[in-house]
């Protein structure tokens, strides 16, 4: 169970999933690793496609694009997030990144520089964020963890951004949510995983008109 509190993916990308977009709709845009790209699990199965699904049931008119890549780092985030934005000007930006830095020992200060980039660059870009926190094994030293699980919280009051603390926080107790790598969550897991972000991000959203 120490492994699963690592929260990323393997290398190897997968395309990234998305809704249809409507020209009407607001976008929201999800940027992340396996955690939201459906590693491991059936197309359709993800937080960030019942986060759609719960959208239309309480009323709230938004196109949900997932930009998540299995093995996504921050650096990687960065370069993607400029083209993303001019595509689709998103409402709101969740980024769901970092514990791939973690994982291949990456300099912290470099983590820090690149999701001060990426909420940055929303920002200026007239989006809303999002920032979902993650935390790493032990092994990986004391020092090394607590400096990286206390970015989050840091970078979400300076720039005052909505942060979900740690996005695996209703998962990680139950070994039969997560799959034979002990890393990634189930398609069981992933209303938890939705239950854990939605009352950080129901905040940032505006209710559509009634229909």
């Amino acid at each position: 169970m120490a492994l699963a509190i690592s929260a990323a993916g393997p290398a190897r990308a997968q395309a990234p999933a998305k809704t249809a977009a409507r020209a009407t709709a607001p976008a929201l845009l999800v940027l992340g690793d396996s955690l939201s790209a459906e590693y491991g699990i059936a197309r359709g199965a993800g937080w960030v496609t019942l986060l759609q699904d719960r959208l239309r049931q309480e009323r709230f008119d938004y196109s949900v694009v997932n930009a998540s890549i299995s093995g996504e780092t921050t650096i990687g985030g960065k370069t993607r997030l400029p083209e993303l934005l001019s595509r689709h000007r998103p409402a709101i930006v969740v980024i769901e990144l970092g514990a791939n830095d973690a994982l291949r020992g990456l300099p912290l200060q470099s983590t820090e520089a690149n999701l001060r980039n990426l909420v940055t660059t929303a920002q200026q870009a007239g989006a809303s964020v999002l920032l979902i926190g993650m935390r790493i094994p032990p092994n990986y030293g004391q020092d090394y963890t607590e400096k990286f699980v206390s970015l989050y919280p840091r970078l979400a009051g300076e720039y005052k951004v909505r942060l979900v603390p740690f996005f695996l926080d209703q998962v990680i107790a139950r070994q039969d949510w997560f799959q034979p790598d002990r890393i990634h969550p189930t398609a069981a897991a992933q209303p938890a995983l939705l239950e854990t972000v939605w009352p950080q991000l129901k905040p940032l959203l505006k209710r559509s008109a009634a229909k």
